[in-house]
């Protein structure tokens, strides 16, 4: 699993460097072509993703409500107020699109599979990690762009009209297709997860190529260098351990979680989606040539959330107790 991600990371950074020598795709057609091939691509993969959905283990994890109010609650709100403090600082328009950048990182919902995946390791609650990181995608449609459109400045971007509605149509009408097809189609899916799991992350390759070309087509990096993209790294590191610290806490002193249920809370209230945050930005930031700069503190926060978890999974999975 360790390789799986580690290449999807490598790929990452490939299909950023290939963004910046070869923009032709995305220039081709004024970006029409590859716009159409990722929004037909993303309903796919919320169309599988319903597939997959499993309503007994989602039913199984209902009943924890403290735990779920933990992490969502983390996810959504102790996240984005821990970067909005830093706001009345910026001073000009690239310190508006670095803090930015990490506020789009602070709202975005909970990755799925990769929480699922370490707290199984970790032996922590895996139906309350079930259902935690599968409803927090859902929120994420409503909620990320509600926190979002309190600080965006395009003009362009209609939050209830093109976001929204792009998000509805995008995601939750392909998932509730295929939740009702899930009896027809729903152990095809099982069956070949490897294979549609690819899928998803060719989508989400396309969906980076095409920000960061756009960026690169602009000219936004030239205002920026080695030292902006070192206080990216900085501020993600930080933000990570703050708030991975900051969940521990309340899971073992203040909620007084049994330790399953503090590591489903440390896993799943910690992560954040790049398949979300890559739907999500290609809507919130649509025709903005800064696009590229707002993907950078995602993609290091997911390569440092599978690095350290992976760990930290391990390390519960050989020991007794925290």
């Amino acid at each position: 699993m360790k390789l799986n991600f580690d290449s999807f990371i490598v790929a990452l950074l490939c299909f950023i460097i290939i963004a910046y020598f070869f923009p032709q795709l995305y220039l081709w057609q004024e970006g029409k072509i590859l716009e159409w091939i990722t929004s037909v691509g993303v309903s796919l993969i919320f169309f599988f993703y319903g597939l997959k959905l499993s309503f007994q283990q989602l039913k199984t994890g209902l009943s924890n409500w403290k735990l779920h109010l933990l992490i969502q609650g983390a996810t959504f709100v102790l996240f984005p107020l821990l970067v909005i403090p830093f706001y009345p600082l910026v001073q000009n328009e690239l310190q508006h699109d670095f803090w930015l950048s990490f506020f789009f990182l602070a709202a975005l919902p909970s990755t799925v599979s990769s929480s699922v995946v370490m707290v199984s390791i970790a032996r922590g609650n895996i139906p309350a990690a079930i259902f935690n990181a599968s409803i927090s995608g859902l929120i994420g449609v409503v909620v990320t762009p509600l926190w979002m459109q309190f600080f965006l400045n395009f003009e362009q971007v209609d939050v209830v009209g093109d976001v929204y509605w792009g998000l509805i149509k995008e995601i939750i009408i392909p998932v509730i297709g295929g939740l009702v097809l899930q009896r027809y189609f729903g152990k095809w899916a099982s069956k070949y997860n490897r294979q549609l799991g690819i899928f998803d992350k060719s989508i989400i390759l396309l969906i980076v190529y095409s920000s960061f070309a756009e960026s690169f087509v602009s000219g936004v990096f030239e205002s920026t260098g080695k030292l902006y993209l070192l206080w990216i790294f900085v501020g993600v590191v930080l933000l990570f351990v703050l708030l991975y610290g900051m969940i521990y806490l309340l899971s073992k002193y203040v909620f007084k979680f049994n330790r399953e249920d503090q590591i489903t809370a440390l896993f799943c209230g910690s992560k954040k989606s790049l398949t979300h945050g890559s739907v999500f930005g290609k809507f919130l930031f649509a025709h903005s040539p800064s696009a590229g700069l707002y993907f950078l503190p995602l993609m290091i926060f997911h390569a440092l959330q599978i690095l350290i978890v992976t760990m930290i999974a391990q390390r519960y999975h050989n020991k007794d107790a925290i």
